[in-house]
């Protein structure tokens, strides 16, 4: 490759820089960060944007210097619970595992990117979080909860009939997600034995189960982008076309921030 096409390949509109942070894991006798690939793929592949995977083990000082970094943020899934101490809760999943490191650290970054106007887009145990962080509140068991269906798997189902479509989810009319989908209903995989109760402060319900519970949010009024489902569209993302529209959507979101970033860069010159 000559030097031209060195330099006129780097002219071009760099890929947004996406924080992914990782999570607390156990390993004989060890503990790891961890981050499953079937998250980072579809950010890739669909959202076009580059990871940077962030650790939760050492706190938050570093914090602001990741953000300055950043062009959006993704919060994943995870096997282990918020503690319910953060919104105002006692403990009624003592067998189910936390990851407080997580807690601390997500709850500060989802406040500062939405202070930022950062795009931010969540998955599962990331929904939970972007609710905690704005003041809401979380059902612990919603298996237990009257009227709610269960919505979790079966553990000693193959992980392809845990991750297959379980049940539908009702778009509301109208909203940007629905013109995405192209559809007003979809059926979505369902592996969460928790899920929101009372929405945190400028947060919207977007789509619902059929039993009401609370299945998708954004957040219009307090972000260009901010957007969360309960189930997991990195599930075999290429297989599932809604999929690859949520993790496009979150993309486009996050090179428009790039074009923001740049022309706020150009008027300060």
């Amino acid at each position: 490759m000559s030097n031209s096409n060195i330099g006129n390949k780097q002219a071009g509109p760099r890929k947004p820089v996406v924080l992914m942070t990782m999570g607390t894991q156990e390993r004989k006798g060890h503990d790891y960060q961890v981050m499953t690939h079937k998250y980072i793929a579809p950010l890739v592949e669909f959202s076009d944007c580059v990871p940077v995977l962030v650790p939760t083990c050492c706190g938050t000082d570093a914090l602001e210097a990741y953000l300055n970094m950043a062009d959006g943020v993704y919060l994943t899934g995870a096997g282990s619970n918020i503690d319910p101490a953060l919104y105002g809760q006692e403990n009624q999943t003592p067998g189910k595992a936390q990851d407080k490191n997580r807690d601390l650290f997500d709850i500060p970054l989802v406040q500062l990117a939405i202070a930022r106007g950062l795009p931010i887009f969540g998955i599962c145990r990331g929904m939970q979080e972007i609710n905690v962080a704005l003041g809401g509140d979380i059902y612990q068991k919603v298996y237990a909860e009257p009227g709610f269906d269960d919505h979790r798997e079966n553990p000693d189902d193959p992980v392809e009939v845990q991750y297959a479509a379980s049940h539908a989810v009702t778009i509301e009319p109208g909203t940007w997600l629905c013109e995405a989908l192209g559809t007003g209903r979809i059926r979505v995989n369902s592996l969460h034995g928790q899920g929101l109760r009372n929405l945190g402060e400028g947060l919207e319900p977007i789509a619902r189960a059929d039993d009401g519970l609370v299945e998708a949010i954004h957040g219009p009024s307090i972000s260009p982008f901010l957007f969360a489902v309960q189930w997991h569209p990195e599930w075999q993302a290429a297989k599932n076309p809604d999929s690859i529209q949520l993790f496009r959507a979150f993309g486009d979101a996050c090179r428009a921030q790039v074009r923001k970033a740049h022309a706020i860069r150009r008027r300060e010159a």
